[in-house]
């Protein structure tokens, strides 16, 4: 799932840009969590990440888009923007803070999914996500693309990734909140599944390398049903 800013002060083309996310998702599979704002200074003063992309009107009537972009990306080097305007030439002034690209309106739907199309390549090539997690060492910082499932065992959760195993003494519902969003799947009471790490799955049971999962049988239909979007969304 992909955090996506639309930062818009006409509730109409914000309402359209949303109209288009939601189209996009249905053509894409790709996921959106959008949050709206009014205003650039709404976004940027007390901006503290967490975006993927962001949507930024240039004309607006407190604080225009150029100079929230320009605080936002003193704080956050990574965060693609795009440029939503109704004038051409601010094209060349959004180098100067690194702009993805922009969309001139009035906006069309071919041409918006164009731009997002880019930007979710973009991300989905550098964007990665880290949890904290307590461990008998200390405080350990994995890279969920790092983990290839996570298992429980009475009141301790083990993290399974590429470079060892990591316990924790964490509850499944706590560990399925961190991943939420970004490829996990529970796939019986005792198992979460990183859906990009399966190598095969027949008989109930995924195979992941040299481990193999168990999916429960309630869970076997919609975690099919899962797993082929998963999957299609990611050939895209």
């Amino acid at each position: 799932m992909y955090q996506i800013a639309i930062v818009e002060d006409e509730d109409i083309y914000a309402k359209l840009l949303e109209e288009y996310i939601h189209r996009y998702e249905k053509d894409s599979f790709h996921q959106f969590k959008i949050r709206h704002y009014r205003d650039g200074a709404e976004i940027a003063e007390n901006y503290r990440g967490g975006f993927d992309i962001i949507l930024m009107d240039i004309q607006m009537k407190f604080m225009d888009g150029m100079t929230a972009a320009e605080m936002i990306r003193r704080r956050d080097p990574e965060v693609l923007i795009i440029f939503i305007t109704n004038r051409s030439d601010y094209a060349v002034r959004g180098y100067e803070v690194d702009a993805l690209d922009y969309v001139v309106k009035p906006v069309e739907y071919f041409a918006f999914s164009q731009k997002l199309d880019r930007a979710v390549s973009r991300r989905g090539r550098s964007r990665d996500y880290h949890i904290m997690v307590h461990a008998d060492c200390g405080l350990y910082k994995l890279s969920a693309s790092q983990i290839l499932f996570v298992e429980s065992e009475r009141h301790n959760v083990h993290f399974y990734t590429t470079t060892g195993k990591v316990t924790s003494r964490m509850n499944m519902h706590e560990v399925e909140e961190l991943l939420r969003g970004f490829g996990f799947y529970r796939c019986g009471k005792g198992y979460i599944i990183n859906l990009d790490k399966i190598d095969s799955f027949s008989d109930g049971i995924c195979r992941i390398g040299s481990y193999n999962v168990p999916v429960s049988r309630s869970k076997k239909k919609e975690f099919m049903n899962v797993l082929t979007d998963y999957m299609g969304s990611t050939l895209l």
